[in-house]
């Protein structure tokens, strides 16, 4: 048994969940993946068995116990420096942790009124105020680094930027925003993406509908 245990929440709906799971998958490492539904009457009692705050997800590696996710992935990279989780390059890395900072941080408009669900469609769905203002930051941010990388992602590999837009990208084909040029290239090669098609699958498969 891995001495990696990491808690969350249903793949189709805890976007704060797929974030470190993503990072854990890059590394290669063996954990164990601990599901509790949310939204059941029970659910934070069984999410307090394991966080302190209440919340998932949970990153417990024998004695530690880390309950953010930007902490884990940060965590996560510490301990797997090779698995290439920021940039190498001190600048490039730098901006890869802005970007990385805005999403963990911001788009309060789009967290609330479009939820993710990545087995659902609702285009068209979730144009509450400041919603535009969150598309169109996020877009300007995607431009603005795949105009450096080139693509196909942010910063040229797979790296803890997109893993922590991959529930974005869930979102905007949910929700059906249009894009075009290499907005509308990422999306599409973020949900290609080896370890983001898993957690799709993954959704996919439980049982567990919320009705938000």
């Amino acid at each position: 048994m891995s001495d990696l245990k990491l808690v969350i929440g249903n793949k189709n709906y805890s976007s704060w969940s797929m974030r470190p799971w993503l990072a854990l998958k890059m590394t290669g490492a063996d954990f164990e993946e601990i599901v509790i539904p949310l939204k059941h009457e029970n659910t934070h009692e069984q999410i307090l068995e394991h966080s302190p705050s209440g919340w998932v997800p949970v990153l417990k590696d024998r004695s530690v116990t880390i309950w953010d996710s930007l902490a884990i992935s940060e965590y996560v990279g510490e301990q797997y420096p090779d698995a290439g989780l920021w940039p190498k390059e001190a600048a490039t890395r730098a901006v890869a942790r802005s970007v990385v900072a805005e999403m963990h941080s911001g788009f309060g408009a789009l967290r609330r009124n479009m939820p993710m669900d990545c087995r659902g469609s609702r285009p068209g769905q979730g144009r509450a105020d400041g919603v535009q203002r969150d598309i169109d930051r996020i877009v300007e941010v995607w431009e603005s680094c795949l105009q450096r990388s080139g693509g196909p992602f942010l910063f040229d590999e797979f790296s803890l930027a997109d893993a922590f837009y991959a529930p974005v990208v869930s979102r905007f084909r949910t929700y059906g925003v249009e894009l075009d040029g290499s907005a509308e290239k990422y999306v599409e090669a973020v949900w290609e993406q080896e370890h983001v098609a898993e957690w799709v699958e993954g959704a996919k498969q439980e049982p567990w509908v919320i009705n938000w």
